[in-house]
Formats: structure tokens, C-alpha cells, sequence
């Protein structure tokens, strides 16, 4: 039985779908796998036995390492992530979009965000979005899928790399992909006027290539976020323009919310901090604050 090194680019219905050379094998997982705790992820390199060469049947029989992995969206081996929020309709949640930030944060992952439907946007709102998280320290792109503005400047972004679309639905991750891809290769929805929220056309996380050496992995959209495995006391290192501050802090182990003499919030007053930002610090703290006093 041969052997292949390829890479997972989509799992759906408990198979998983490997790229090898220019062959699409479809996998299923060793039982093995179940035991040991480990799911195949997209995005993972692995090998596969070849069951049937002619209708490109294996299995998957052993994952390589992976350099980092996302709980949400669940994909593996990841250079760069693209945070897609839209400008309007639907209006952003910044609080939620702190959350996502604060996983990549964690995950040492880099990522930009990316301000959609930037044609839709006629009162300066990408602007001042913008503003918040370029003043945070990062890097904020404004865009429009419909018109193709600023996607010149996002293929220069990913060239080389695999890439991670994620956001919330109705925001036009879909569209930002046939856009970056030349032709349409993911289903797009319509937003309903009734809730504003957007058909959630992505059902798997999928890997496309869009050129050599480069992937664009679609994600399914997502409305919530646990923070795994993050302890009150640390929340504050997820912000990073929280970092040049802390040290002026006057207690050890400082909450930066409720003790005197704390340089976050000496900063926050002196306006070198974004009051949204520290809003939504404050209100993911008590969050994670709940959730580790019931664990």
C-alpha cells in the first residue's frame, strides 16, 4: 500500500478531502485518532495510505506537527487570518470582534481586520472603526467585495501564505473570497431585512488555492466566542496597547478596573487608550471571571 504526504483541505461528513500533488484523495480518519484525542483538522498536513489509486480513495493514517490551530474556526497551520467584519448591515460588533482578536492574541497568530462593504458606508464609519484598532496596533484594511477596492493590496497580504477568513455571516466573507479568487468558488447569501443578520451559506471550513503556495480557507460564521483556557489575570495581555501601561501600575495582579493608582486607566483618561476597547475589556473580565469561578 503506497504511502502520500498531502494537506486536509476540507471535512465534511466524516471524510476528510486531501490535496497530494495535483490528486484529490477522499479519506477517512484511522480509528486510532478518537483514542488519542486528536481530530484531523483543515489545514493539516498528514499522510494518507492509498486504498484505490484510480478513484483516489485512502486513509488518513498520521498527522504532522502543527505549527498552531483555531478552536474557532477549527483549521490548523495557519500564516495569517483575515478578521472580515462589514461596515454596515450589518453593524459591527466590536465587542466581538475583541473576542476574536483575543484568541489569535493568545494563539501568537497574526491577523488584520478588515472592514467590508466600505460602499455601503456613507457616514465615515470604516474610518473610525479604523481608527480604534489601527490606535491598538493593528492592521486595518477597508474594502469593498462588491466593487473590488482594496483587494489589490489584500492578494499582495497573502501571496504565499495560508490564509484564514473569519467573521461573522452576512459580513461577505464569501464574496471576499470569489473576489480574491477571480471567479466564484463559495456560495453567497442575502441578508435578512427582518433581523439583519446574514444566511450562514459556509457550512465547513474549506482550503482553496488561489495561487502557488497560497490557500484561502473559508470558515463557517460565528455569533459567539468562549475564551478557552484564559484566566482573568491575564486578560490584559491580550491587549496589547494595554502592555507600555501596566507597569505603572501600583498593586501587583491589578484588575485595571476597580484599584487606584492603575496606568491603564490613568492612560484610558488621558484618552491613549480607546474607552471601547476598555468597555469591552471590562465586560469579557466579569465574563471570564464567572466562567473560572464555577469551573
Amino acid at each position: 500500500m503506497d504511502s502520500l504526504q498531502g494537506k486536509i483541505i476540507k471535512g465534511i461528513g466524516g471524510f476528510y478531502y486531501v490535496a497530494a500533488g495535483s490528486d484529490l484523495y477522499e479519506c477517512r480518519a484511522k480509528g486510532a485518532f478518537r483514542k488519542e484525542g486528536l481530530k484531523p483538522l483543515v489545514g493539516d498536513d498528514c499522510v494518507i495510505d492509498v486504498i484505490d489509486s484510480v478513484k483516489k480513495i485512502g486513509n488518513v493514517t498520521d498527522i504532522l506537527p502543527r505549527k498552531n490551530s483555531l478552536f474557532r474556526p477549527e483549521v490548523a497551520n495557519i500564516d495569517l487570518v483575515l478578521i472580515v467584519f462589514a461596515v454596515k448591515n450589518p453593524d459591527p460588533s466590536l465587542n466581538l470582534l475583541d473576542r476574536f482578536l483575543i484568541n489569535l492574541e493568545k494563539e501568537n497568530l497574526k491577523g488584520i481586520i478588515v472592514f467590508n462593504k466600505e460602499d455601503n458606508d456613507l457616514g465615515g464609519d470604516g474610518e473610525k472603526y479604523s481608527r480604534v484598532y489601527k490606535d491598538a496596533g493593528y492592521d486595518v484594511r477597508l474594502i469593498s467585495a462588491l466593487t473590488g477596492e482594496g483587494f489589490d493590496d489584500l492578494l499582495g497580504l497573502i501571496k504565499g501564505r495560508t490564509c484564514a477568513l473569519a467573521g461573522p455571516s452576512g459580513v461577505g466573507k464569501s464574496t471576499t473570497i470569489n473576489r480574491l479568487y477571480g471567479e466564484e468558488i463559495s456560495a453567497t447569501g442575502e441578508i435578512s431585512a427582518k433581523i439583519s443578520r446574514g444566511k450562514n451559506t459556509t457550512r465547513h471550513s474549506e482550503l482553496f488555492r488561489i495561487a502557488e503556495d497560497t490557500y484561502i480557507c473559508d470558515t463557517p460564521g460565528f455569533t459567539s466566542f468562549e475564551n478557552r483556557g484564559i484566566v482573568k489575570e491575564d486578560l490584559w495581555k491580550y491587549y496589547p496597547e494595554f502592555a507600555e501601561f501596566e507597569k505603572e501600575c501600583r498593586f501587583a495582579g491589578c484588575s485595571h478596573i476597580s484599584e487606584p493608582d492603575c496606568g491603564i486607566k490613568k492612560a484610558l483618561a488621558e484618552e491613549k487608550i480607546s474607552i471601547v476597547r476598555y468597555d469591552n475589556y471590562c465586560k469579557i473580565y466579569k465574563e471570564v471571571e464567572s466562567q473560572n469561578r464555577y469551573r
